[in-house]
């Protein structure tokens, strides 16, 4: 059907009566759904503002309700954007962006609701709310002056035209970064070059190649198809023993988005300019200064305290284990007089980490399928929190066949949230990473008819090995900690209690503590009776057996400070660059990346590496100057997961205790209240930084204590 065929009326894009209809909403209706959403809600807002209200309900109802309908539907069109890319999907996207960001531009800029919200905050009527209420009208306030409602005239016009850019520069970003994985493969026939490989890898090479046109590739004899997708690049990485193909990946994968037409470089300086000059329309210094007025961190001075702690606690450690690795290449991995390479160090420390903890992370693999990690975590979630998780599949229309979906239910059996989860890789359509977003959020103002509250939805992302010639998908370690982490962003976001809707979930909280309960959740990844329930081998059903639940605990530590400085250049960057960097200047932004990295990497970058060009988290994402947030909720996730050690992972009694409290406070309040309030209601005090050196086997090596 094309787009002007399509009666409004009939459109799925539309309907929020439900869930939405994913098995209808294909490119041709996105255009004119769009289009008029946006004429009925500028009618709705222009009504709103001629009715200047004043009161709490008068203004915050109506905002919520438009605010709602347009996240709903351009989050469904932003999230098949994400998970089900398309050249069509792409032009019906960019045929609107421009007009739902200019709506967005409206709304945020509107001087009667910004006086209305002034008026609000000013007055008698404001004492008498409710906390979160006034955290509500606080945030609105706030967000209304980022958005440009003081400016006028020239300048304000200038804003407009700034986010505009900043909005199709992103999606643009992202799309290079898609496209320059998407355009990447390495076809290996020779064996010699797999050797070393796992079984894991061949499988999926193989069927990577017949997918491609190889029909009679196999995992035995080949032909292979290497890729950038990390579910293929990081396998090969760890345990390919052909150094020319590991050097041939590697620089393609730093290299990535850098040239050609999908060339970043020149956004990479553009969204600096543009993000400097909106800054500076606001009267902030620098883009980081303005991102930090909006975080839990009181200024850029306790960012930079805490990473110099991390990073003298840290590089030492790197140091140690850059040496080790050059010692093993050199002494058993014939390397012998030749430096140790970028394209080097993860097969070597793989080594290293076989002969000193006698297992390999592919040895991993079988005890982990993928139902039973699922069915574990879903165990834990009940163990702590009081809830359960039933699936749902069949009730509602999904956009692949790889979705699943789930109901998550209290303790007394109410149904009080769901969510889709779509776990597997699938380069060519669906972006890397992993993510956790909201389809709705919980609102008492936004129920629908014979519901007490409208309960929230959840959508997982993630980018994992997918199964392979009819066998359970195996997932690696690294994989069963991104799962925990993205269901820890979705309990966050679905068991909040908040029932106003602009600070229910992860809605209102500050973007460095939004990571505390995702990074709080990885923690149990570690616990022998968690990793008990979610590990069962493939074929015999063995859990995992005690001796490898001690070598994984004992390597819990292993390169941790190689880890916490990668984790500190990219965060030292992105402060940098939104900082006192000017681009065009002598410096570009990949010299400024080199300068940070002489003090946060024990091997330098490669000259030509281009890794900025797909940073996509600082450049198309949420983490402009706050990438250091990883760091900062790290603090809070290890702190709070203390918690439970100081009382004993086996006293099952405290434990749960521990558990609905965490519940009741991190997960239930959400943005209702500042996240150190949160914080200390769970913890009974200010977060300190000593966990997370511990966990990471760092603390003797700390400068000092101290809170964050």
């Amino acid at each position: 059907m094309e787009r002007d065929e399509l009666k409004a009326e009939e459109n799925p894009l539309l309907d929020l009566s439900g869930l939405p209809r994913f098995d209808e909403i294909g490119p041709e209706v996105v255009e004119p759904g769009l289009k008029q959403l946006l004429g009925e809600l500028a009618i709705e807002l222009e009504a709103l503002e001629a009715e200047s209200p004043s009161g709490y309900e008068d203004l915050i109802g109506p905002l919520e309700a438009i605010t709602d309908r347009l996240a709903f539907c351009w989050g469904i069109v932003g999230h098949l954007m994400g998970v089900q890319n398309s050249d069509a999907l792409r032009e019906a996207h960019d045929a609107v962006q421009a007009d739902v960001v200019a709506f967005g531009l409206r709304l945020g800029q509107s001087q009667a609701l910004y006086r209305g919200l002034v008026s609000l905050r000013e007055g008698p009527v404001f004492e008498g709310l409710k906390p979160v209420q006034k955290r509500v009208v606080d945030g609105l306030i706030r967000e209304a002056r980022h958005a440009g409602v003081a400016l006028e005239g020239a300048e304000q016009e200038r804003f407009k035209a700034l986010a505009q850019e900043l909005a199709q520069l992103a999606t643009q970003f992202s799309q290079n970064v898609l496209e320059a994985t998407r355009g990447f493969s390495l076809v290996l026939r020779d064996p010699v070059q797999m050797e070393g490989t796992p079984d894991s890898l061949r499988e999926l090479a193989a069927q990577s190649a017949r997918a491609a046109g190889e029909a009679e590739a196999s995992a035995a004899l080949g032909p292979w198809r290497l890729t950038l997708d990390a579910p293929c690049l990081t396998p090969y990485l760890e345990h390919g023993r052909d150094r020319s193909v590991r050097e041939e990946l590697y620089r393609a994968h730093v290299a990535k988005a850098s040239s050609g037409s999908v060339d970043n470089t020149p956004l990479i300086d553009r969204i600096l300019i543009l993000r400097r000059e909106m800054a500076e329309l606001l009267g902030y210094a620098t883009y980081a200064e303005l991102s930090l007025a909006s975080k839990m961190a009181p200024d850029d001075h306790a960012v930079e305290v805490l990473l110099e702690q991390l990073r003298v606690s840290s590089f030492p450690a790197a140091q140690k284990d850059l040496k080790e690795i050059q010692d093993y290449a050199r002494e058993r991995g014939g390397l012998q007089d030749e430096a140790i390479r970028p394209w080097d160090v993860a097969y070597y420390a793989e080594r290293v980490r076989e002969d000193r903890f006698n297992y390999s992370e592919e040895d991993l693999r079988p005890y982990f399928p993928f139902d039973r990690v699922l069915k574990g975590l879903f165990s834990l979630a009940e163990r702590l929190f009081g809830v359960t998780v039933e699936p749902a599949d069949g009730e509602t229309a999904i956009w692949h066949s790889d979705v699943r979906f789930f109901r998550v239910r209290d303790e007394g059996g109410d149904a009080i949230a769901s969510f889709f989860l779509d776990p597997f890789s699938r380069p060519g359509e669906k972006r890397g990473g992993a993510w956790m977003d909201e389809c709705v959020g919980r609102s008492l103002r936004l129920s629908r008819p014979g519901e007490d509250v409208r309960r929230p939805v959840a959508y997982l992302v993630c980018n994992q090995t997918p199964p392979v010639e009819g066998h359970s998908a195996l997932m690696s370690f690294s994989e069963i900690e991104t799962l925990f982490h993205e269901f820890g962003h979705g309990l966050q976001h679905m068991l909040t209690r908040v029932d106003e809707g602009l600070a229910s979930g992860i809605r209102n909280i500050e973007w460095d503590a939004v990571e505390l309960p995702s990074q709080f959740m990885e923690n149990w990844c570690v616990d022998r009776h968690t990793l008990d329930e979610i590990s069962g081998h493939f074929e015999t059903g063995e859990r995992l057996p005690g001796n490898l639940f001690e070598k994984i605990r004992d390597a819990q530590t292993f390169r941790a400070g190689s880890a916490m400085l990668r984790q500190l250049e990219f965060a030292l960057t992105d402060l940098s660059l939104h900082g006192d960097f000017l681009p065009g200047g002598e410096q570009t932004p990949f010299d400024i990346r080199t300068d940070i990295a002489e003090t946060t990497s024990v091997l330098a970058p490669l000259a030509e590496d281009r890794f900025l060009c797909g940073f996509g988290h600082i450049f198309a994402g949420g983490y402009a100057a706050g990438y250091y947030s990883y760091k900062w909720a790290e603090v809070l996730s290890a702190d709070a997961f203390g918690a439970f050690e100081e009382v004993g992972l086996g006293n099952e009694d405290q434990v749960q205790r521990l558990g609905r409290r965490f519940r009741e406070s991190v997960l239930a309040e959400g943005g209702a209240r500042a996240p150190m309030d949160v914080f200390r209601d769970f913890r009974g005090r200010e977060p300190q930084p000593e966990a997370l050196l511990r966990h990471s086997g760092l603390l003797s090596k700390a400068s000092g204590g101290g809170e964050v």
